[in-house]
């Protein structure tokens, strides 16, 4: 490694807090083909960073692989400059430097895949095919999009249907995948999601889900381990979301023995992002407990 990269690496890292403090979530170190499954970081575990000007879209990479001995990274589309080539083609070049290997952007603030006025779903479209490309030349298997709407649940589940029709017909030929998260309204609903791939009915569209987003409108909670249940069938990644840890490490609201049961017995076994947005601990604490945890339950679940 050279001086500069040397440098980078530094610079990468310096606004973000040492992760050398968090005693109450020690673990035995285990080799990652120990577990059933493989772990990455979600981005937006530090939205507070690059939103705060500390830390850039490009320098994830080698903080992700540096500070948190993750070389798996999935991206969000917000903290792009730009879907064009010539800034994908940097971003790949840091994140091989890095030794990281991408695997999916996280797309929003495109618009409803579910809406229901034809002319405004089809720019919703559009508008998501660049990131498809852009996913492509960063070699990610996978973009994450949101199926949301206002209307009847059939209505929105048709428009929803339409639109990731048509994406996942220009994905196929780059060989690439469409995945809807459970991301609030109807499509933390798992029956209802589960539904609307199935309507799609294409092998390249599945399902992101998260262990926490199972808010479907203020104040009605679906059942978040039914609906792991119903969505893991579909699913071609998994978002491990945290939020808070005991003085044992466990998460305060979601049982992650549990939640990595039901994906053991899916049949998934590949990776799992780290997506913390807690508020007691630090970013970097808060990812490192989410990690910890994750490997104590994954030891929990061998064989």
């Amino acid at each position: 490694m050279d001086n500069s990269r040397r440098q980078f690496i530094r610079t990468a890292t310096a606004g973000l807090a040492s992760v050398a403090v968090i005693p109450l979530y020690s673990f035995k170190m285990v080799k990652e083909e120990d577990l059933f499954f493989k772990i990455s970081l979600a981005e937006w575990s530090l939205n507070k960073a690059i939103f705060g000007g500390r830390l850039t879209n490009l320098e994830f990479p080698s903080v992700a692989a540096n500070q948190f001995g993750i070389h798996a990274v999935e991206y969000v589309n917000q903290f792009f400059p730009s879907s064009g080539s010539k800034y994908a083609n940097e971003l790949l070049k840091r994140s091989q430097d890095a030794g990281v290997k991408n695997l999916l952007i996280m797309i929003d603030q495109e618009g409803d895949l579910g809406e229901l006025y034809e002319p405004k779903r089809s720019r919703t479209v559009e508008r998501h095919l660049e990131w498809i490309e852009c996913a492509k030349i960063l070699g990610c298997h996978s973009i994450r999009v949101n199926a949301g709407g206002n209307g009847s649940r059939e209505e929105v589940a048709d428009a929803a249907v339409r639109s990731l029709g048509q994406l996942s017909a220009f994905a196929e030929k780059l060989q690439m995948n469409v995945l809807v998260e459970n991301h609030g309204g109807y499509s933390s609903d798992g029956k209802w999601l589960s539904g609307v791939i199935s309507g799609v009915g294409m092998k390249n569209c599945g399902t992101l889900p998260d262990f926490g987003n199972f808010s479907v409108s203020a104040g009605v909670e679906y059942d978040r381990y039914l609906g792991m249940m119903e969505l893991m069938p579909f699913a071609k990644g998994v978002s491990a979301k945290s939020h808070d840890f005991n003085d044992d490490g466990e998460e305060t609201q979601i049982d992650y023995f549990r939640m990595l049961k039901i994906v053991k017995e899916s049949g998934y076994s590949g990776y799992i992002g780290i997506e913390y947005e807690g508020n007691r601990l630090s970013e970097p604490e808060g990812i490192m407990a989410t990690k910890n945890l994750l490997i104590r339950a994954g030891q929990q679940l061998k064989g």
